[in-house]
């Protein structure tokens, strides 16, 4: 199957690999490795009704990192012609030439490389012409519009099927790749309280993302709930500075996970610019936590038999009842610190985030009657995180509950607060599981923030 999509096959890319590693070696390398991938792509945007943009995109790109012993470097091509790659393999040995060397660099030991990689069926190819794919936007689109006269315009729906693979290779004799696709639709309407010019506008989105095109939601319902969305934050006003609880809705609470990913992983641990430095073994979250990551999930984002390295990947306790079991290490970073990788290069793997205190009962409505006063946080705005302290301030969109039921939309405020209370201060996580990319969290209830309002 991957032949009729793909230019090249896995058995090409894998000579490409052996062809270049040999060249590497003939120059004076030490060590190499080379990873060849191709893409191919189509994503197609409408905006009320009317055919925005229609992109194909055909992606290629040949890699190479030269080691001469501790010196490394590295050069990439999109031309696969063997001249163009000798050309490209000359100039990583030059850059290596030239580099300091660097006692932490090198490949991964040879002990620690995957040798026989499972098949986690992560290829799944969307067979879907340019036509279909503008339907498919336009029914979502117009889904959107048919919810209520109040959704006046659109940011547009969009369409988009991706297809990749790759065949990665080193001198340490690890060489092997995969097919893997990611596919998804959404939609961004635009509610208001009149047709006028100036009038009140609040805009909100939805999208539903799969490796596999029959899992993805149907273009109509992401249309209607999109528009709901929208219209639920018309009305939205201020509210008075105070500290609160505060709800991180699933989307928004993700990114917590995400913070706390970027803190224990090997590149800010070794430069110190994490506020959980020499976390390992100790508690930092609230003791009902527990964050699971397991990179064999079939057919998932965030799946993978192997690391960018070509280390294999091991599912893994990362948090055990608050307590971090483990960091996010690639090989360098470990030995900068000492230690050995985690299989991590490249960033996490597939990471569940759960809690012992989870109720089925307790979706987004059961925790908003669990915290009773407090603030719901829909979206969150700019960067206001400093990862080295830990300080958190960010501009938000939510709503305002009282008594456990929602009152009002709430906007121009800020929550502040520092990530490291935040995440032992986390009292629940809902039932209202969601996947987004390659992290899965139910919503978030933390004891109490500081909200900058009117």
């Amino acid at each position: 199957m991957t032949n009729k999509i793909f230019t090249y096959s896995a058995f090409e890319f894998q000579e490409i690999i052996q062809d270049a590693l040999k060249s590497a070696k003939s120059l004076g390398a030490t060590d190499a490795a080379v990873e060849v991938s191709e893409g191919h792509g189509l994503s197609v945007s409408v905006r009320r009704g009317e055919v925005e943009t229609i992109e194909r995109s055909v992606d290629k790109s040949l890699g190479i990192s030269i080691f001469i012993g501790q010196q490394r470097g590295n050069a990439s091509t999109s031309d696969f012609s063997s001249d163009s790659i000798a050309r490209t393999i000359q100039a990583a040995y030059d850059i290596a030439r030239y580099t300091a060397p660097d006692p932490f660099s090198g490949l991964a030991e040879e002990d620690l490389l995957e040798k026989n990689p499972k098949d986690l069926d992560l290829f799944h190819p969307w067979d879907v012409s340019v036509e279909d794919a503008v339907e498919i936007s336009k029914r979502a689109e117009a889904a959107a519009f048919a919810v209520s006269s109040l959704i006046t315009n659109s940011d547009g729906a969009s369409v988009a099927a991706n297809q990749t693979h790759f065949q990665m290779g080193t001198t340490k004799g690890f060489l092997a790749g995969y097919p893997f696709s990611r596919h998804y639709i959404s939609c961004a309407p635009i509610a208001s309280t009149s047709k006028r010019k100036g009038a009140p506008m609040q805009r909100d989105d939805w999208y539903s993302s799969s490796r596999l095109p029959q899992e993805l939601a149907d273009p109509e319902a992401i249309g209607r709930y999109a528009a709901q969305r929208a219209l639920s934050r018309l009305g939205a006003r201020p509210i008075p500075t105070q500290k609160c609880p505060v709800i991180f809705e699933a989307p928004v609470a993700i990114g917590l996970l995400g913070g706390f990913v970027q803190a224990v992983s090997g590149t800010s641990l070794y430069r110190k610019s994490s506020f959980l430095l020499d976390s390992l073994g100790k508690q930092v979250f609230a003791d009902h936590i527990d964050i699971y990551e397991d990179p064999h999930r079939l057919r998932q984002s965030g799946s993978t038999p192997f690391d960018d390295e070509g280390v294999r990947t091991v599912a893994r306790q990362v948090v055990s009842k608050g307590v971090v079991q483990g960091y996010f290490l690639s090989t360098y970073s470990a030995r900068k610190l000492g230690m050995q990788t985690t299989g991590n290069s490249g960033g996490s793997h597939y990471l569940k985030m759960t809690s012992t205190r989870t109720a089925p009962s307790d979706d987004l409505a059961g925790l908003a009657r669990k915290m009773g006063r407090g603030l719901l946080v829909t979206e969150l705005m700019g960067q206001g995180v400093n990862y080295v302290t830990g300080d958190y301030s960010r501009g938000a969109f939510g709503y305002w509950v009282e008594n456990g039921v929602i009152q009002h939309p709430v906007e121009e405020i800020t929550i502040a607060g520092n990530l490291k209370q935040m995440l032992l201060d986390i009292e629940a996580i809902g039932s209202d599981v969601l996947t987004y990319g390659t992290k899965e969290c139910g919503s978030i209830l933390i004891r109490e923030m500081m909200i900058g309002g009117s």
